[in-house]
């Protein structure tokens, strides 16, 4: 069994402790695929039409979110009778906070954020019966670790994404293909790179070690012991005076320290090469997936297991896998969308290609976010460093 279904297999077992807990109640009717699980969120409908009701009844739906996720929103309005209020998160621990204010419904959650929201209770198993549109997700992105728990979906699926290498052409060579260009200890551009504030970065770390150095047998960048592990943080720390800007979920400040040269190269999300792109005059930057691979997120709208506004908050759900939201969101952020019907009403016809939403060999070397445990996944046990472990070097890295 390899490491990512050995972890897949622990979180489902997990879910039995966890259903325990929270707000998971018996199936009611509907298909065997995994859809039909119920839950017990006070003030849900018991059907779709109930739902539609009830929902102008609660006008309002309250979701934390990434910078430009959610789309549409008059047109949703309109339909539903429900007005969306956001905030937005800069990171998935910020993400965690937020939903466990109470104030909020629901959160799109990377899987950094999903794993652990799902095993406190936090988010709720949803009724695919309900969600009409979760029928055109694509399978393959269906039930996974960071979406789903003891067979049941935790959520709809977003749209998923890498972390590209961007640099400035008129600067970097525009053949760069490597991320040794921020790696590398007397490099060129040293002053000017910019970085992801993040302890996650750690996995970027241990994705160019695990290409560099085989013989630490790094498989999976988020199931490191100790020796790959301090191999990882060693890398950063070494990195580390040679930052020019660490960025945080506030993408405008990466966006303006590219615009005006202080950044030239670093890790980003597609959405900063969007902007930078379609700026007037265009930022001359390019992102690519590095030789080595690279991290990357696969994004699931959670509900809140306490949500007081769950009707419009299902709705919400299956709005933003409709094709007409999920294309808006696939151009405007700049990712893979889950739907591919959505292919058809992108502005620029070659988006769906460009971004490899349906070409399951070019994510082979993405590796989305996920929760670190002390379980390895593999016959290791569980000596592997936790998100506790993580958050505590990357303070230190910080300084």
């Amino acid at each position: 069994m390899s490491a990512r279904k050995y972890r897949a297999a622990r979180w489902a077992a997990l879910g039995l402790l966890v259903a325990s807990l929270s707000v998971v109640a018996a199936g009611c009717g509907g298909g065997d695929d995994g859809g039909s699980a119920s839950t017990e969120i006070e003030g849900l409908g018991s059907s779709l039409e109930e739902i539609q009701e009830m929902a102008r009844e609660e006008g309002q739906v309250n979701v934390v979110q990434w910078a430009g996720y959610a789309q549409l929103m008059d047109e949703f309005k309109s339909a539903t009778g429900c007005t969306v209020n956001t905030k937005d998160g800069g990171s998935s621990d910020d993400m965690i906070s937020l939903l466990q204010t109470g104030e909020y419904d629901g959160v799109s959650a990377s899987g950094n954020a999903s794993v652990r929201l799902m095993t406190t209770g936090d988010v709720a198993p949803i009724n695919a019966d309900f969600i009409p549109n979760y029928a055109d997700v694509q399978e393959g992105i269906k039930d996974q670790e960071y979406n789903s728990l003891d067979g049941e979906p935790y959520g709809v699926p977003h749209g998923r994404g890498p972390n590209y290498l961007m640099f400035r052409t008129d600067v970097v060579p525009e053949e760069t293909d490597s991320w040794s260009v921020i790696w590398d200890e007397s490099g060129p551009y040293n002053g000017k790179l910019s970085i992801y504030d993040d302890s996650i970065f750690i996995a970027d770390a241990a994705v160019y070690l695990k290409a560099t150095q085989p013989e630490l047998g790094i498989e999976d960048p988020y199931e490191l012991d100790e020796e790959q592990f301090n191999a990882a943080v060693d890398l950063l720390k070494q990195q580390a005076p040679n930052v020019g800007e660490y960025w945080p979920g506030d993408v405008a400040k990466q966006i303006g320290s590219y615009t005006n040269g202080d950044s030239v190269v670093g890790t980003t999300w597609p959405y900063q090469y969007v902007q930078l792109t379609a700026a007037d005059p265009p930022v001359p930057v390019k992102a690519i997936k590095p030789k080595e691979g690279t991290t990357g997120w696969s994004d699931t709208w959670m509900i809140y297991s306490q949500a007081a506004n769950p009707n419009c908050m299902y709705l919400w759900m299956n709005h933003m896998i409709s094709p007409e939201a999920q294309a808006a969101v696939a151009e405007g952020f700049g990712e893979a969308p889950v739907n591919l019907k959505a292919c058809d009403l992108t502005k620029n016809p070659n988006h769906c290609a460009e971004y490899h939403a349906d070409d399951e060999s070019w994510w082979e070397d993405v590796y989305y976010w996920t929760t670190p445990t002390a379980d390895c996944g593999d016959d290791r046990g569980e000596v592997c460093k936790t998100q506790e472990d993580w958050e505590a070097a990357w303070t230190e890295i910080r300084g």
